[in-house]
Protein backbone atom coordinates (compact mmCIF):
# COMPACT_ATOMS: atom_id res chain seq x y z
CA UNK A 1 0.00 0.00 0.00
CA UNK A 2 1.15 3.34 -1.09
CA UNK A 3 -0.12 7.12 -0.30
CA UNK A 4 0.82 9.46 -2.64
CA UNK A 5 0.72 13.09 -2.76
CA UNK A 6 -1.40 14.96 -5.67
CA UNK A 7 0.17 13.83 -8.63
CA UNK A 8 2.76 11.31 -7.50
CA UNK A 9 3.47 8.26 -5.60
CA UNK A 10 6.53 6.74 -4.32
CA UNK A 11 6.10 2.59 -4.71
CA UNK A 12 8.48 0.27 -3.57
CA UNK A 13 8.37 -3.83 -4.80
CA UNK A 14 9.06 -4.01 -0.28
CA UNK A 15 5.96 -2.32 0.32
CA UNK A 16 4.03 -3.28 -2.25
CA UNK A 17 5.23 -7.49 -1.78
CA UNK A 18 5.21 -7.56 2.06
CA UNK A 19 1.52 -7.90 3.01
CA UNK A 20 1.57 -11.13 -0.08
CA UNK A 21 4.70 -12.55 1.76
CA UNK A 22 3.27 -12.22 4.96
CA UNK A 23 0.24 -14.25 3.48
CA UNK A 24 1.70 -16.54 1.75
CA UNK A 25 0.40 -15.86 -1.57
CA UNK A 26 0.96 -16.94 -5.00
CA UNK A 27 -0.27 -14.13 -6.84
CA UNK A 28 -1.35 -10.02 -6.11
CA UNK A 29 -3.29 -7.58 -8.01
CA UNK A 30 -2.13 -3.73 -8.33
CA UNK A 31 -4.38 -0.98 -8.31
CA UNK A 32 -4.15 2.56 -7.89
CA UNK A 33 -6.47 5.38 -8.91
CA UNK A 34 -5.69 8.72 -11.28
CA UNK A 35 -7.57 11.40 -9.47
CA UNK A 36 -7.77 13.52 -12.58
CA UNK A 37 -9.95 11.02 -13.74
CA UNK A 38 -8.16 9.74 -16.55
CA UNK A 39 -6.86 6.17 -16.20
CA UNK A 40 -4.62 6.25 -19.53
CA UNK A 41 -1.57 5.03 -18.16
CA UNK A 42 1.57 7.20 -17.57
CA UNK A 43 5.10 5.98 -18.67
CA UNK A 44 5.73 5.76 -14.96
CA UNK A 45 2.93 3.11 -14.28
CA UNK A 46 4.04 1.38 -17.18
CA UNK A 47 7.78 1.77 -15.56
CA UNK A 48 6.53 0.47 -11.98
CA UNK A 49 4.28 -2.28 -13.57
CA UNK A 50 7.49 -3.67 -15.35
CA UNK A 51 9.53 -3.54 -11.93
CA UNK A 52 6.99 -4.82 -9.70
CA UNK A 53 6.63 -8.28 -12.56
CA UNK A 54 9.99 -8.78 -12.17
CA UNK A 55 10.05 -8.38 -8.71
CA UNK A 56 7.24 -10.71 -8.03
CA UNK A 57 9.29 -12.94 -10.50
CA UNK A 58 12.00 -13.35 -7.98
CA UNK A 59 9.74 -13.88 -5.36
CA UNK A 60 8.08 -16.16 -6.85
CA UNK A 61 4.48 -14.25 -6.59
CA UNK A 62 3.10 -13.64 -9.68
CA UNK A 63 1.79 -9.96 -10.24
CA UNK A 64 -1.91 -11.15 -12.26
CA UNK A 65 -2.65 -7.01 -13.19
CA UNK A 66 -2.34 -3.67 -12.72
CA UNK A 67 -5.35 -1.99 -12.65
CA UNK A 68 -5.75 1.81 -12.53
CA UNK A 69 -9.12 3.25 -11.62
CA UNK A 70 -10.45 6.93 -12.49
CA UNK A 71 -14.25 8.81 -12.92
CA UNK A 72 -16.14 5.76 -13.67
CA UNK A 73 -13.21 4.17 -15.85
CA UNK A 74 -10.58 2.06 -15.94
CA UNK A 75 -7.14 0.30 -17.77
CA UNK A 76 -6.30 -3.13 -16.69
CA UNK A 77 -2.11 -3.52 -17.97
CA UNK A 78 -2.46 -6.79 -18.82
CA UNK A 79 -5.07 -6.20 -21.70
CA UNK A 80 -2.35 -3.80 -22.64
CA UNK A 81 0.05 -6.18 -22.54
CA UNK A 82 2.51 -4.90 -19.80
CA UNK A 83 1.88 -7.85 -17.41
CA UNK A 84 2.81 -10.97 -19.13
Amino acid sequence: MSIGSLNASIVHPREVFKSALMESSASVIMIHNHPSGDPSPSREDIMVTEKMVEGGKLLGIDVLDHIIIGDGRYVSLKDEGFVK
